[in-house]
This record gives C-alpha cells, structure tokens and sequence, in this order.
C-alpha cells in the first residue's frame, strides 16, 4: 500500500471519529481498566515491533487511564507471544501486538496458532520488506548481492527475525524470482541479526525499514532494496525497489494489536477507540516516521479482510516454495 493510500485512508478514520462519542475512551466502560495492562511484544526488544510498541504504549496515556507495561516475549517468530495471549483471560488486561507473520508461519508447521486464535483490533501499521547490508559491505547493489549469492550458492548468509519470519519469507521468494540461493540465518527477532551484521558475521538482513533505520541514517547500513510498489522516504529516497531492477516481487508486513478471544465485546470497541485515537497523535507519528515506520492504520473490519487476504497468499506462496520450519 502506498503512501498516500495511507493518507487517504487515515483521513477517513479520522472523519469517522470526529462523529463518534467525545467521552473519553476509558469513560465509556467504567469497570475497565482497573489496573495496569500487559502488552506482549513477541519478539527481542530493540525490534521494530519492540519500538512502535513501546512508543504506542506511552502515548496511549493521553486516552487510556492505566499504564501499559510491554513484556517481551521471543521464540519461534511470534508463536511463544501469541500462544501466551490465546491461552490468556479475555479481560482485556493481556494483549499483543500481532505481525504478518502470523498469517504466514502456521503454513509452515511452525505453530498451530493463527490469527482465529486471538481478537485482532486494529492495524497500526504497514511497511515492505527490505534487503539490508553493512556500509562496507562490496555489494553496492542488489545486482551485486545477487551475483554474488549465484556465484557461491549458499554461501551468502542472510539474517531474518526467525523461521516463517516476514523477512525468511521474503529472502526466499527472491531467491525463487532470482534463481540463487542464500544461507538463511534464523535469530529471535530482527535486531540480534541486525547486531550480528554490524558485527560481521552475515553478509545481509531482510528485514523491514524500521529495523535498521537508525544505522541507515548513522552510514552504518546500507539498504540495497525494498520490496514494495514504491520508494518510501525518510532518508531512503534512494533505495530502489525491486521492480525497478526488473524484479516482479511485492512483499511487506504490518502490526496490530490484538486481545484474546471472547473478550467482550465492550472492551474491543473501547480499544478500538483508543487505537484510533492514539495513533493520530502527533509525537507517535512523528516517532514512527523518524524510524521509517510505514503509517498504515485500519480499524478492526479493514484490519480483518487484510488479514484474511494475506493467509491465503503467503499460504499459496509457502506451499509453492516448499518451506517448511
């Protein structure tokens, strides 16, 4: 989704709440909340996901009277997270942030868990996938990255946030569209295997813009691709997409947030509210912009048909590429 599909999308949201309540979010269930809410990040802190949620989590004070307290918790590319979640009380007190890639890693044997599993809220955000090396690195380009991984099959080595991750997923349908094959490097979330890149040992990330941000703009890395429609901006006007290099793939991610199953009905349309509110607060999308943070929120209905769209593609897609966990 572009940018300005963003915008526009945004914009119609945004009249939507204009119409709604001026109570306050909390106000219109008092019972809830009475105490501080626990927001699992289902992957090492430092992330993307770790960022946006901990970002989100401060400004939903403005809206929002209790504290949200951000637990994170690794392992197996979402699933340790969201199996916490799903087996959670449907009070509202226990919630997640949920990715992409849980429409993608049960297709792989990965988990049983899948977004039936839980209550999505809302989209909070959506960017594409990216192929990333150090500042140093020889390749200059994604011609060069990719000439180099055909010379010596399996000897380039490229992290991703875990198996099934946004970024394997991605890493493996180029190398289907390219002809070459990479070393995939699993790791429990996307900044241990940005570290290790900065520190030598991987040739490249696939990743997503955000993730390595803050070193693109230091000159520590270096973006070669990204995997939309579209360039984005923010300092990476010059990274090429893969279209433009006569590469027909499309890929990116999203966050949302997600409650447990059955959690009544009252406190979903309140978190909505909420969602709503926060993520048009100025320093939140300030923040996400400064980190490359694609905007990209839909409330819960547009949330649910993206999800259900995205479940079967990268089914089909998993099937078609044989990768199983």
């Amino acid at each position: 989704m572009t940018h300005s599909m963003h915008r526009r999308g945004f914009g119609r949201h945004l009249a939507a709440l204009a119409a709604a309540s001026s109570l306050p979010a909390w106000a219109q269930t008092a019972s809830y909340p009475q105490r501080p809410v626990e927001l699992i990040v289902p992957f090492a802190a430092g992330g993307g996901t770790d960022v946006l949620a901990r970002a989100m989590g401060e400004t939903m004070r403005k809206h929002f009277p209790q504290s949200v307290i951000v637990m994170n918790r690794a392992g197996a590319s979402g699933a340790v997270g969201w199996s916490e979640l799903a087996a959670a009380k449907p009070d509202g007190y226990k919630l997640a942030i949920i990715t992409v890639e849980m429409t993608m890693i049960p297709h792989m044997g990965v988990t049983k868990i899948t977004s039936d599993d839980v209550q999505p809220i809302a989209r909070l955000n959506a960017d594409p996938a990216a192929i990333a090396v150090r500042a140093d690195s020889p390749f200059k380009t994604v011609e060069d990255f990719l000439a180099a991984a055909k010379k010596n099959p399996g000897g380039v080595r490229i992290g991703n946030a875990g198996p099934g991750s946004l970024g394997h997923l991605a890493a493996a349908a180029l190398e289907d569209k390219a002809g070459v094959q990479f070393n995939h490097l699993p790791y429990r979330g996307a900044n241990p295997a940005v570290l290790d890149l900065l520190g030598g040992h991987i040739e490249a990330v696939a990743v997503t813009p955000v993730e390595v941000a803050t070193y693109v703009a230091a000159g520590k890395i270096r973006a070669l691709a990204i995997m939309g429609d579209k360039r984005i901006q923010a300092g990476w006007e010059q990274v090429p997409t893969l279209k433009e290099r006569g590469i027909d793939l499309v890929i990116g991610g999203w966050r949302g947030l997600a409650a447990p199953k059955n959690t009544p009905p009252e406190i979903i349309q309140q978190l909505r509210t909420v969602m709503a509110r926060t993520l048009q607060e100025p320093e939140l999308r300030a923040t996400m912009a400064k980190q490359n943070m694609g905007e990209g929120y839909l409330d819960q209905p547009a949330f649910l048909e993206v999800i259900a769209r995205d479940n079967a593609t990268f089914k089909q897609l998993v099937n078609k590429l044989g990768i199983k966990a």
